[in-house]
């Protein structure tokens, strides 16, 4: 789930909040931020477009040092939304395929390498976006940021938390209302619906 990865993208903020807590507000943001950034390709080479699971992840390491080294607000968000948005297309690849329905485990393609020049295959790890274990996952990322984080970020983990339960709840439903309505979409503008909801 995108909430999901949200908020993973702000437990990665827990350490600046630790060793440099004056940079904390911008690093929980940043990582907000890049946690979600991904699935902006959401209609247009959703898993391809935006991730990129080996380059982001090689570019966030100097990103992280230049922030150790030079600790400024710009530096401290670079790298914290750079290391969400990898962490991001990284686990990708431990859900499920690119399909409107994943749990029937038809699809081969979890996320693009961009690095390797070809899909990577999903590991089912979490069977689908919106099945209880990615729920027990948004939860994990959730309870520390509850735990220590100020009221803002609090506010945030719970309202994210809020979302993904209503998605898991909802989450078979509306895979079904979106081929509904993807078959009501006049044969013009059909080529610009997602591959995946067209061929449902």
């Amino acid at each position: 789930m995108a909430t999901t990865h949200a908020l993973w993208g702000m437990a990665l903020a827990l350490p600046v909040l630790a060793l440099a807590p004056e940079f904390a507000p911008v690093a929980f943001g940043a990582g907000l931020v890049g946690g979600l950034f991904p699935d902006l390709d959401l209609y247009a080479g959703h898993r391809r477009t935006f991730h990129f699971p080996v380059y982001a992840s090689l570019a966030a390491v100097p990103a992280i040092a230049l922030a150790i080294v030079a600790p400024l607000p710009w530096t401290v968000a670079f790298a914290a939304g750079l290391a969400a948005a990898a962490l991001h297309a990284a686990s990708d690849a431990a859900g499920g395929g690119l399909e409107l329905r994943p749990w029937r485990a038809s699809s081969e393609r979890a996320v693009y390498s961009h690095y390797h020049g070809r899909w990577l295959p999903p590991r089912r790890w979490v069977r689908y976006d919106g099945a209880p274990e990615d729920l027990a996952l948004a939860v994990l990322a959730a309870i520390p940021l509850l735990v220590v984080g100020d009221g803002r970020v609090a506010g945030v983990a719970v309202a994210l938390l809020a979302a993904s339960l209503v998605y898991v709840l909802l989450r078979k439903p509306l895979a079904a209302l979106v081929e509904h309505l993807a078959r009501l979409v006049p044969a013009s503008v059909r080529p610009y619906v997602p591959e995946r909801y067209r061929d449902a």
